[in-house]
């Protein structure tokens, strides 16, 4: 009977629990079938600190050279730094990590030669279809010619090319806590900002898979408690805190206050299109505050609105030779980047804003941040569609709003905008609104939770519903 993995390949990445989901023996099939369906005569592989990563990286190694592909091995490593081999050899690459998931879980990150994305319309479909065949009549045999299994050290020339990509050599001194949650993070910063005029104040280094200390997710807010208070208690300049394997990077000012990666997105284009004589191609999701296209618009780019997720923002990024490309989750993509993802990146990017100038990393961002947000907020629901359903019919014949479904369904109005997305593993309804000013944003945010916590009353095919107005306010919500 052939393997269902329905419950582990994902949209991008092959993603579950080990072992009861996967073990090193899929892992190496995963390896055969990867090299089978890219082509590859050589590949590129590399494993972040949890525990399974070594074996199952060395079982996936196996089952490509098995395939007749030459391996590189880079051993330990970020996921970005895995996109830089990738992108600086031209080889396909595996990163072996789960990301910010706990301890139990580990993945695979795919990509084909320059790091371009391997999700399920690009090669990932094609793979578990192989794998699932070959546990069912068995592994094909071994090429004539198996290949070879090598290792190389690239975090020093990772550090370099990051390096050659912003001029860091006149900042002022700035005092620097970064929080790597026992991940990635603290294999790659300590080379990447060893001859910076940097004060670095580790946290949380050892490279741990189990995360002692909090989850190694910064997108929420407990795991960033830490490093907010040991900025103030340090008097430092920011605090910057990586994921497990550290693509994502998000950053704390000097009170201690978290800024929103769409703040990031805005600084760092304005730089990007700065450094590209004031031309060029900005991508942003929808999700991002409506200060990213403003900020692109002002600074003489382009922005282009694209739906959330890595393989879309990859994709408008090679359709439009974009320059630069930022997402709410604090994912980062740079054309001189491979249009790959680096947080890394995006972090010397603020250390150069911040250490150009004699303000404080708060004031510097208040000219980028400049609405009120709610953050993703996740509502559990019996029936996404029909919850959707019912908001759209509730908003969409007012005055003065629009509404499109380019990625769920946004709702725009003169001062204020949300989005409500289905998650596509789980019954929830993702909600994020904007507007101009805390008030509007709370009105909006809580009349949309209200409508999800009530059940949508069925209407009977061929019926016109009435369309209930909205809360009154000032900001004419």
């Amino acid at each position: 009977m052939a393997a269902d993995l329905s419950q582990i390949v994902k949209a991008y990445d092959v993603r579950g629990v080990v072992p009861d989901q996967w073990d090193e023996s899929l892992a190496e099939q995963f390896g055969a079938a990867f090299v089978e369906v890219t082509g590859a005569d050589a590949i590129v592989i590399g494993h972040d600190m949890r525990p399974s990563s070594p074996g199952l990286s060395a079982a996936f190694a196996r089952g490509a050279a098995a395939r007749g592909a030459d391996v590189t091995l880079i051993g330990l490593c970020s996921t970005d730094q895995l996109y830089f081999a990738s992108g600086s050899l031209g080889l396909p690459g595996a990163m072996f990590t789960a990301s910010h998931n706990p301890a139990r879980y580990n993945g695979i990150k795919l990509c084909r030669a320059g790091a371009a994305p391997v999700g399920q319309d690009t090669g990932l479909g094609e793979i578990r279809a192989l794998v699932e065949k070959w546990s069912e009549t068995g592994t094909p045999q071994p090429a004539a010619a198996p290949g070879t299994v090598s290792e190389r050290d690239t975090l020093a020339d990772y550090a370099a090319h990051l390096l050659s990509l912003v001029d860091l050599t006149s900042i002022r001194p700035l005092k620097v806590v970064v929080d790597a949650g026992n991940g990635m993070g603290g294999h790659t910063v300590p080379t990447v900002f060893a001859n910076l005029r940097v004060d670095l104040v580790p946290m949380y280094f050892e490279l741990d898979g189990t995360f002692p200390n909090h989850e190694a997710n910064p997108l929420d807010p407990k795991n960033l408690v830490d490093l907010q208070a040991r900025v103030v208690s340090e008097g430092a300049d920011l605090g910057l805190a990586f994921d497990g394997d550290a693509d994502r990077c998000f950053v704390v000012d000097e009170k201690g206050e978290g800024i929103s990666p769409s703040a990031i997105t805005a600084l760092v284009a304005a730089r990007e299109l700065a450094r590209n004589g004031g031309k060029g191609t900005v991508i942003h999701n929808l999700i991002t505050s409506l200060s990213v296209p403003e900020v692109v618009r002002e600074n003489g780019g382009t922005p282009v609105r694209t739906r959330v997720g890595h393989s879309f923002i990859k994709a408008e990024m090679a359709e439009h030779g974009a320059i630069f490309g930022g997402e709410h989750s604090a994912h980062y993509y740079f054309r001189d980047f491979w249009n790959a993802d680096t947080g890394m990146l995006a972090a010397l990017h603020v250390l150069a804003a911040l250490g150009g100038g004699p303000a404080p990393l708060s004031e510097l961002v208040a000219r980028y941040d400049r609405y009120a947000g709610s953050g993703e907020i996740n509502s559990t629901v019996a029936d996404q569609q029909a919850c959707t359903a019912a908001v759209r019919e509730s908003f969409a014949t007012r005055d003065g709003v629009t509404t499109d479904d380019l990625d769920g369904l946004t709702v725009t109005a003169e001062n204020w905008w949300f989005n409500l997305r289905a998650s596509n593993t789980e019954p929830l309804l993702r909600l994020n609104v904007e507007a101009r000013d805390t008030r509007t944003m709370t009105a909006v945010r809580d009349e949309v939770l209200t409508m999800l916590q009530t059940p949508p009353t069925p209407v009977p095919p061929g019926t016109v519903s009435s369309t209930s107005g909205g809360p009154s306010s000032p900001s004419g919500v």
